[in-house]
């Protein structure tokens, strides 16, 4: 099988059993990405955590390469080299997470009342290795190409910004 670029969904119809597969989850081949949603009784729906493979990297490394820069100014060139780049990392990293936020107000109705949603975003050679962890776990499995998921994501993006004044 060729690698797959999907957003896998582990669904758990209660609450209790998500965070053992989720902390198992953080350790798949090819994942970059891990959330994990509840939902109460009620209807609340809580981020209750997430993971991003090789978080910082962006910003230590820009920062890195900004200081580099910066030697041809001396110290102080390092010190504001280093600042400039790591603020440009930063700000990269940032627009990640806030497009990772557009999507989980998509997969949100997903979560059943009382349950969990894991989503995974991983680069598949072989489903096997998120489906034994769901399997041992007791949830649910879903798989989204991830070219699809972004588009839905788009989509609800457009016509959420058609309702703003």
């Amino acid at each position: 099988m060729s690698e797959q670029h999907n957003v896998v969904l582990l669904t758990f119809p209660d609450a209790t059993g998500w965070r053992p597969a989720f902390e198992e989850a953080q350790h798949l081949p090819g994942l970059r990405y891990a959330a994990a949603m509840e939902r109460t009784a009620e209807g609340l729906l809580e981020i209750r955590d997430t993971f991003t493979k090789g978080a910082g990297v962006a910003t230590v490394g820009s920062g890195v390469l900004g200081g580099l820069v910066g030697l041809l100014g001396g110290p102080i060139g390092v010190l504001l080299g280093f600042a400039a780049g790591a603020a440009l990392g930063n700000a990269a990293e940032e627009h990640q997470a806030a497009e990772g936020g557009a999507a989980l107000i998509v997969l949100s109705p997903r979560v059943p009342d009382g349950g969990a949603l894991l989503a995974l975003e991983a680069r598949e050679s072989s489903p096997g290795p998120a489906d034994e962890l769901a399997a041992r776990h007791g949830a649910a499995v879903e798989r989204i190409a991830t070219e699809a998921f972004t588009e839905q994501v788009r989509a609800a993006e457009r016509k959420a910004s058609k309702g703003r004044p």
